[in-house]
């Protein structure tokens, strides 16, 4: 699959992955065939970019997904009824939520070796409740790998689904300044506060994940283990899907090699340094189909992943034979887990 602007999308690229609606049902399937009007209509609703099946990729295989199509629905689903509850004033459903991280947390414990690559196609409706799925995927994903006990998966995993429930109108936290943060991070901690099923520690996620752990952040400046363990693992998931989705005020979305090596940056300041690094164990820097450019200056497409090395993919490198007779490409495929003096120079749009 190739991931490309909609506005290089032509009448009969076929779709590569299913777009969900905001009610979590399914809104187009992979494998459609794309038409002018599904095209135009995806544009109206806030799509900038798909998957689209690309046929010299064919044999590549697709990464590996830590949630079925299935529990993403239901995320999606639960989300959209959640918050519709809180904006009418009512009260929403703790139970239903909790039987959905449920079934987050039997599939991350599954697939707990596999790396997250975030890759589901976002409109204006459904990006709120897909953003906070992949944060709670992920802090539970972290969670996992620091070997919490199942008690603590759970209040993190609820605490990272439901992180921004203080915000009156959900949406992403592009252009977000502090006086919004600060808001919403009380908000939240009064509505989680008041959910009795719900431990305390739930309600502090939503309160402090904009926390800063050289004590900048917002709402009380707190610093280092000041932050609770739980809050202080969403504010990097948080980070990193925020930069994938909405970049910076330096420019557009990041590439998650870019988005890492912003983070990095942040390291001891903004994000806990112990666990980003848990955080780039976990991630695929160079999702397969990615064309990239390699320090040997040949171009190759990743093909592979190696789990704890995220940075090393395998890269296939297609090879040009000419003679009077023939023309043919041929590959030959390079793992940068083993050819340690090979790196990736650049990510090739």
């Amino acid at each position: 699959m190739k991931y490309v602007d909609m506005e290089a999308v032509e009448s009969g690229d076929i779709l590569g992955k299913t777009i969900y609606a905001v009610n979590g049902q399914v809104l187009l399937s992979a494998s459609v065939q794309l038409t002018v009007y599904m095209i135009s209509t995806l544009k109206r609703i806030g799509v900038t970019n798909i998957y689209i099946k690309d046929a010299s990729m064919q044999d590549i295989e697709e990464q590996e997904e830590i949630l079925s199509d299935e529990t993403k629905r239901a995320i999606i689903k639960q989300m959209s009824e959640t918050m519709e509850a809180l904006r009418s004033g009512k009260d929403f459903n703790s139970r239903a939520v909790s039987l959905t991280v449920d079934d987050l947390l039997h599939e991350v414990i599954r697939n707990r070796d596999v790396l997250v690559h975030l890759n589901d196609i976002r409109t204006r409706d459904n990006e709120a409740y897909i953003h906070a799925m992949n944060v709670c995927m992920m802090s539970t994903l972290i969670g996992v790998g620091m070997n919490l006990n199942q008690i603590q998966l759970k209040e993190l995993a609820i605490g990272a689904l439901l992180h921004d429930v203080g915000k009156p109108d959900p949406e992403p936290a592009d252009g977000e300044d502090e006086v919004g943060a600060k808001g919403h991070t009380w908000k939240g901690f009064e509505l989680l506060k008041a959910k009795r099923e719900f431990s305390l520690l739930i309600a502090h996620v939503a309160f402090q994940h904009h926390e800063h752990v050289d004590g900048s952040g917002v709402p009380r400046g707190l610093v280092g283990e000041q932050i609770h363990l739980y809050s202080r693992i969403v504010a990097v998931t948080n980070m990193y899907d925020n930069l994938l989705q909405t970049g910076s005020t330096e420019g557009g979305p990041l590439l998650p090699h870019d988005a890492c090596e912003r983070m990095m940056a942040m390291s001891g300041t903004i994000l806990d340094h112990e666990l980003l690094t848990h955080f780039l164990r976990i991630v695929s820097v160079y999702p397969n189909g990615v064309s990239v450019k390699l320090s040997t200056k040949e171009t190759g497409i990743v093909v592979g992943q190696h789990r704890g090395l995220p940075g090393r993919p395998i890269v296939r490198v297609l090879e040009r034979e000419s003679s009077r007779e023939n023309d043919n490409v041929a590959s030959r495929e390079i793992d940068l887990a083993k050819h340690t003096t090979v790196f990736i120079e650049q990510v090739l749009g």
